[in-house]
């Protein structure tokens, strides 16, 4: 799912290319992406852009007579900008926005179509669709500290919980994590203060960093390549592959359709985490510690 350093570039891009332009026409080519009949989305028709904003990880797009769109990509929405009208495009497109310099369209890859639209008036009704996570970018440590320590859960659960804090998401709050040198499974309630400054430091550090990479990276081009396993990430989606810091080999815990990557020795102390499907199975076989594992190996 994209997280906030990439719905940053996307608002980005599009603020360059749409704002100040009239949208002119929209094709929508699977229905079940528009959720809301009440503005219908033939209001947004012959409207300027006026405004774009970032709704957790939400793209917002605030058109004249206070009309918005709100698009949230979910796992595999991905928007595209081209310069000319689309063709008929395969099964991947979703829908087309068509503006008076070039069309944004809106793909989605994979079976399950959970990508969706609302077409909403007034600036009022976007705050039902913010969350009320705390931007990361306009706190403060006591504020960040205040949020993430408001429920107990673990860290992961509680950088990833849209409530909590805006825009970060599985990839992002791994490589949080492993910056911070915390365990995904530590409890907010056990943080002492020192890291606690650690996780705000980290959380700031690392959206920052990547946001200006993936800047650098585009070189004012609209974003291509939009996905959750990057180049130079220390720990995401690298199960198997070396810790940058200390060379240990990266672990995982899988769960549903997600995993949680980690460095056993930067960040749980050399304790291997219990993954719930290997270590039912392993049972008493499963090891315990890095060491363990790097012993039978």
């Amino acid at each position: 799912m994209p997280e906030l350093p990439d719905i940053t570039l996307y608002l980005e891009a599009l603020a360059a290319r749409i704002k100040g332009r009239r949208l002119v026409r929209t094709d929508l080519y699977n229905p079940f992406l528009l959720r809301t009949a009440e503005p219908a989305l033939e209001a947004a028709h012959g409207r300027r852009v006026l405004e774009l904003q970032r709704i957790g990880k939400r793209v917002a797009i605030g058109l004249e007579a206070d009309i918005w769109l709100v698009f949230h990509l979910m796992v595999a929405g991905r928007f595209q900008w081209q310069d000319e009208p689309p063709g008929r495009g395969g099964r991947q497109l979703l829908a087309a926005l068509q503006f008076e310099n070039g069309t944004l369209t809106l793909t989605e890859a994979g079976t399950k179509k959970r990508a969706s639209l609302h077409v909403l008036s007034g600036r009022e009704s976007l705050r039902n669709h913010d969350p009320g996570g705390l931007e990361i970018s306009r706190a403060d440590a006591e504020a960040f500290l205040a949020a993430v320590t408001r429920e107990n859960h673990t860290l992961k659960r509680a950088l990833t919980d849209p409530r909590i804090l805006s825009g970060v998401g599985n990839a992002y709050s791994d490589e949080i994590l492993h910056r911070a040198r915390l365990s995904p499974i530590k409890l907010t309630d056990k943080l002492d203060t020192e890291e606690a400054l650690r996780l705000f430091q980290a959380t700031r550090q690392v959206l920052d960093e990547w946001t200006e990479r993936l800047r650098e990276q585009s070189a004012g081009d609209f974003p291509k390549k939009v996905t959750a396993f990057r180049d130079g990430m220390a720990v995401h989606g690298r199960f198997g592959k070396p810790c940058p810091i200390c060379a240990t080999t990266v672990q995982r815990i899988r769960y549903a359709t997600n995993e949680t990557n980690y460095c056993p020795r930067c960040q749980t102390d050399g304790r291997l985490l219990a993954d719930r499907s290997l270590s039912r199975l392993l049972k008493k076989d499963w090891p315990r510690s890095i060491d363990e594992l790097e012993g039978r190996q």
